[in-house]
């Protein structure tokens, strides 16, 4: 016996009929006028037992999510719907266990296509009569619209986990599924924790291997003979402690993708092996006298200059050449100071998530104080920062009480201090908000070539707005600029 609790998103009407949630006895409705109700909304809707597997699947939920009623039923609920939210917090599951409703949780689902849908989520328990909780309940609406519209107004690019408003990651984002496509290898560089293993995931989800293992390694984290041995595998006997035949990462990748990242701490002896495998698509594994074929697509990463290495006699040029087929740069957060709002708020919806916490955002001054860092860790200090408010915070707004006490002590891109604890500091939070939207300004005017009314719209301000803000932080723009590209617009 399945308890249909519609959706928190459902109209009243719907509410009304089943009664439980406006305290009042509804009327009896036969199985039929259920079956109507809920092939009538738009929102998805199904059941599971207390077991997990799917019950019922309504019309909408079979078009979101791609899957048939036949194929849903009787599944596993994280079977068909494959979110983030299944890894990590299962909102259903916590209804189930607790008893109560959770309301518009936002996830992503991957459909029968291997789309990424947003989605917004509410959960109840279904109970029998005496209050036994049988299963769950959930709902679900469809926000890829309403994510797109709101990227097109906001000038943002989602690809995979990865988003932006940086010109140059722009340009990343608009060439990433061409070299998806083929099978060349790939060089991403970029200062440690700009996302590069991100980048790389991304490449491999949009290409054809897609289905395929995505296997990454820290080539600086293990000495040759080890990482030899990972890569490669080996035959039992091999050395001591090999026990029995193990099949290494190339082998376990198959016909996916394999991550080297570090590849620039690796010794010349471990390139000259690698390199042979990138030439002949084979590898041999350690104590065996036979070679293995690989189909695997190689991408690799370092935060390293390998052109000054190779000049220096320290990483081969031939590697060089045969892991730069195509090569992408990272840019440091510092200077996709457009980004740490976006990447706030994804960090932050997350957490929520993840922690079951309601925290809604940072407060204006904290705001400030986190634009005007430099980020020497780059996203994954940020993303630790963030985490750190959300230990600290118990609810509302993360306020700079929340964030790490460095923050404060440090000298910052504009070499200003502030005190933790004390009124004043060497420089206050409004000039900090200033010095931090001129620098926001001037990262804009460059990304358009200085062409002022690209620049407004990017903004999201009018031309004359950004001819004030000019002249309050004392800006001077090139005598010529992208306007010359566009005649009659200024």
């Amino acid at each position: 016996m399945s308890v249909i609790v519609v959706s928190l998103f459902a109209l009243p009407a719907i509410q009304s009929a089943f009664g439980s949630w406006m305290n009042k006895k509804p009327e009896p409705l036969s199985h039929v006028a259920h079956e109507i109700i809920l092939e009538s909304i738009s929102d998805g809707v199904f059941t599971i037992d207390h077991n997990r597997c799917i019950t019922s699947f309504n019309r909408a939920a079979e078009e979101i999510t791609g899957t048939s009623r036949e194929d849903a039923i009787g599944r596993y609920c994280w079977e068909v719907f494959r979110s983030n939210m299944c890894e990590e917090d299962c909102a259903l599951q916590r209804s189930m266990r607790e008893g109560k409703s959770f309301v518009n949780s936002s996830t992503r689902i991957i459909n029968s296509q291997q789309q990424q849908i947003p989605i917004t989520v509410s959960t109840s328990p279904s109970k029998d009569e005496n209050g036994r909780v049988l299963g769950g309940v959930e709902t679900f609406r469809d926000h890829s619209q309403v994510e797109e519209l709101k990227r097109k107004l906001e000038g943002t690019r989602r690809l995979e986990d990865m988003v932006s408003r940086n010109g140059e990651m722009k340009k990343i984002f608009n060439l990433l599924p061409r070299v998806a496509e083929s099978d060349s290898t790939v060089l991403i560089t970029g200062e440690t924790g700009t996302g590069k293993e991100l980048l790389a995931a991304a490449v491999h989800n949009l290409s054809r291997r897609k289905e395929q293992p995505f296997v990454a390694v820290n080539c600086g984290a293990m000495p040759d003979s080890l990482l030899e041995s990972e890569l490669f595998g080996y035959k039992a006997g091999a050395f001591t402690g090999a026990e029995k035949d193990r099949i290494g990462l190339f082998g376990a990748a198959g016909k996916g993708t394999i991550f080297l990242d570090e590849i620039g701490d690796t010794s010349s002896a471990f390139q000259v092996r690698l390199l042979r495998v990138l030439q002949e698509k084979e590898f041999q594994p350690l104590g065996s006298v036979k070679k293995i074929r690989t189909e695997a697509r190689v991408i690799t990463a370092t935060n390293r200059d390998l052109v000054s290495m190779v000049e220096q006699g320290s990483f081969r040029r031939d590697l060089l050449y045969r892991i730069n087929v195509i090569s992408f740069h990272l840019p440091p957060l510092r200077e996709r100071q457009e980004d740490i709002p976006l990447l706030i708020d994804r960090f932050g919806s997350k957490m929520n998530r993840v922690k079951g916490r309601e925290i809604s955002g940072v407060e204006q001054k904290a705001m400030a104080c986190l634009l005007a860092h430099d980020y020497p860790g780059n996203i994954r200090e940020l993303e630790n920062i963030i985490e750190h408010g959300f230990v600290l915070c118990p609810e509302g707004e993360i306020t700079c009480e929340h964030l790490p006490a460095y923050l404060f002590a440090g000298t910052s891109r504009q070499h200003s201090t502030i005190s933790v604890g004390k009124k004043n500091s060497s420089c206050s939070v409004r000039e900090l908000v200033g010095m931090s939207e001129k620098e926001h300004i001037l990262a804009v005017l460059k990304n358009n070539n200085y062409h002022r009314l690209a620049a407004a719209r990017e903004l999201g301000i009018h031309k004359s707005t950004l001819f004030r803000k000019l002249k309050k932080y004392h800006i001077t723009l090139p005598a010529t600029d992208g306007r010359s590209s566009r005649k009659g617009s200024q």
